[in-house]
């Protein structure tokens, strides 16, 4: 079984699975966030929908470059988690599949691409505060004695 982080699903409300895949990006004992600053400001765990026929490995070298300007390496699946969010950008609701990464960053080679994302390192106490989604916060704690090393 999953775990769910976040409100329960809606009885009545209809949900379309989105998977996608999320980096716990660590660097010199620091991560690196990406800063979204609509529709929604906040800071999250790099990372997004996995598309069809991509698999979430490549979902995550694509969307950490796209959302942080960064090369990564060394990546370890970490699990998965769910949520029932509602999507502004696409205007739906979705169930969440969130599979969860440990990568290093390797190779900054520009600014992030996608649109009003910029990328934010972290101590691993501070992203704790910075990070709004519980599970992203759940798998940071329970990497904890990871990202120490």
């Amino acid at each position: 079984m999953i775990r769910r982080f976040g409100n329960p699903p809606r009885p009545a409300q209809r949900y379309r699975l989105r998977p996608g895949a999320y980096g716990l990006l660590v660097r010199d004992g620091r991560l690196l966030l990406t800063h979204q600053s609509a529709p929604d400001p906040e800071y999250q765990l790099p990372g997004g929908g996995i598309d069809a026929g991509e698999s979430g490995l490549r979902a995550l070298h694509r969307e950490v470059f796209e959302e942080t300007g960064w090369t990564i390496g060394q990546a370890r699946r970490l699990g998965s988690y769910r949520r029932f969010a509602f999507m502004p950008e696409y205007g739906w609701w979705a169930e969440k599949l969130c599979h969860v990464w440990l990568a290093r960053p390797a190779l900054r080679l520009s600014t992030p691409t996608e649109t009003h994302h910029r990328s934010h390192w972290a101590s691993p106490r501070a992203a704790l505060d910075l990070l709004t989604d519980p599970g992203s916060r759940a798998f940071l704690e329970r990497a904890s004695n990871l990202i120490q090393r």
